[in-house]
């Protein structure tokens, strides 16, 4: 007969302490970083904590995640119902620390095969959730579709975001400017509809 072993609770202090820490480590040094070492000493707790709150380190990584991405789901739909949802997306898409949690997140995905699968699973959820509204306010704003299309819109503003998140991991951010401007731009290009219509 086995015996299943506890977990501690998950609303229980220490284990927010243990996913804080996570976070931190994870934006500072990257995902490899967090081990269960590294993690305990940032919390201020001991090592075999970790394992309490968490059996896997994929299961400490899915619980981090989640959190910000129900986080990230919520933000999204205030966002998108503010008076300037285009420019808000962008904005919100463009949040450095935000772009790079995705883009750790990313990365470990690429190793771990459950990580991926949750990852995909809320990116769809983003995805369409942005489509819809942004669907809902080009009809509003009269933007016709050889202008642009809702997906083509939503793809653009996460590739360059993510793109210049990545460059600047690297110290790199030759063009970003003029990126930023041209987004800024045609942004109040499209806005300028809804005063046309």
């Amino acid at each position: 007969m086995t015996t299943q072993r506890r977990i501690g609770a998950p609303d229980a202090k220490n284990r927010t302490l243990l996913l804080d820490a996570a976070e931190q480590l994870m934006l500072a040094d990257g995902y490899a970083a967090v081990t269960s070492r590294r993690l305990a000493d940032k919390a201020g707790l001991k090592p075999q904590l970790v394992h309490y709150y968490f059996r896997t380190m994929d299961d400490l990584f899915l619980a981090m995640f989640r959190r910000r991405a129900e986080e990230g789901l919520q933000r999204q739909r205030e966002l998108l119902e503010s008076e300037r949802p285009l420019r808000s997306l962008w904005e919100f898409n463009t949040d450095a620390e935000r772009t790079g949690f995705i883009m750790e997140i990313a990365s470990l995905a690429q190793h771990r095969k459950a990580i991926r699968a949750e990852v995909r699973r809320y990116s769809e959820q983003f995805r369409l959730a942005q489509l819809e509204v942004v669907a809902a306010v080009m009809e509003r704003y009269h933007i016709p579709r050889e202008v642009c299309t809702p997906a083509a819109l939503v793809v653009l503003m996460t590739s360059v975001a993510r793109v210049m998140s990545l460059e600047e991991k690297l110290d790199f951010s030759l063009g970003h400017k003029d990126a930023i401007d041209f987004m800024d731009r045609y942004l109040d290009q499209l806005e300028g509809f809804a005063t046309k219509g």
